[in-house]
């Protein structure tokens, strides 16, 4: 009998600490408020607590995922960790998040192409589940804690980044969920944006180190995310299915003027996508389970049946995109 991986529930985290455009307007001493809500679509932003780590997002997401599934987290047999924001260079955060979970029988691993990880996730546990029949339940967790390298006089990047997560749990069946998964990248951007220290090429701790911060130190050509029409379509070729049989699809969080743009490119209407922008700002490797399970929440998530289309990108740079036919 074929296996399947089969999106089984969802969960997601968002910090209690908020800080809005207009607060932002005060700290940089310049309007940025309605630049934001007319150009990106951003009004508000949740930072991570002083208390709390990346591993910390990642299990409160964890937790809501796995009990509404109604599994205890033994039964979970691997753990992928979608982040580049680690809690450390090495070992590898989903050791932590396996740990605070309590999910003892569960392998574990990172994965970091940045703000795609989590759509990488979905392909790697997709195609594990669907042929190793040792493995039943893989929880996938975005998991963004970005504005701890965020320089706040830097408006390029403290207006847009946040903190989240976002966990799926994808569990083996015998009806088609993961279909098939596609992905682009170009590593000429590699020295575009990102955090640029803590590697063996500039480790940290030595004598006249520079703060970890994050950079945008090329800017990435405007039409850069508009690759995902591209990449949207080689998916759905690959498939064998025309566009305009996409139910559902959820895109990387950072701009809602692309994504209007490129919903119209593809012929679909806004109402088949979902946007969290506006009052969680961009949360990376997490925004799009925390966009997916916040349209489940409010009832306008997949129905059973639904093709619904994963799209994102990350830095450096690579676009992931994967086909789920929706089974909940």
């Amino acid at each position: 009998m074929a296996r399947y991986a089969q999106i089984t529930s969802t969960g997601r985290y968002v910090p209690e600490k908020v800080l809005t455009n207009a607060e932002l307007d005060e700290m940089l001493g310049e309007p940025v408020d309605q630049w934001l809500i007319d150009n990106v679509g951003i009004r508000e932003r949740h930072l991570i607590g002083d208390d709390e780590n990346t591993s910390d997002l990642a299990v409160a997401a964890s937790k809501q995922a796995i009990e509404r599934a109604g599994i205890s987290p033994t039964e979970l047999d691997l753990i992928i960790l979608a982040t580049d924001t680690p809690d450390y260079v090495s070992p590898g955060t989903a050791s932590v998040v396996q740990y605070k979970l309590g999910a003892s029988n569960a392998s574990t691993f990172d994965i970091n192409c940045a703000c795609a990880a989590w759509t990488m996730g979905l392909e790697i546990a997709g195609r594990y589940l669907a042929t190793d029949d040792t493995l039943n339940h893989i929880l996938v967790v975005g998991a963004y804690g970005m504005t701890r390298y965020v320089n706040w006089s830097d408006k390029r990047t403290c207006t847009l980044f946040a903190d989240g997560a976002g966990a799926t749990l994808l569990s083996a069946g015998d009806k088609p969920g993961f279909i098939n998964a596609d992905s682009i990248a170009d590593g000429a951007f590699h020295n575009y944006m990102g955090v640029f220290i803590g590697g063996t090429l500039e480790p940290t701790g030595g004598e006249g180190t520079r703060p970890q911060r994050l950079e945008i130190r090329k800017r990435f050509p405007p039409e850069t995310n508009l690759r995902w029409i591209e990449l949207v379509r080689r998916l759905m070729d690959k498939i064998k299915r025309p566009v305009e049989a996409i139910d559902k699809i959820y895109f990387t969080q950072l701009n809602l003027r692309t994504i209007e743009f490129v919903m119209g490119e593809l012929g679909l209407p806004m109402e088949k996508t979902h946007t969290i922008m506006d009052k969680w700002g961009y949360t990376g490797s997490a925004c799009m389970p925390m966009a997916l399970d916040d349209a489940i929440e409010q009832g306008i998530g997949p129905d059973k049946g639904d093709l619904v289309i994963f799209c994102g990108s990350g830095a450096g740079y690579t676009m992931a995109a994967a086909a789920f036919e929706w089974t909940l």
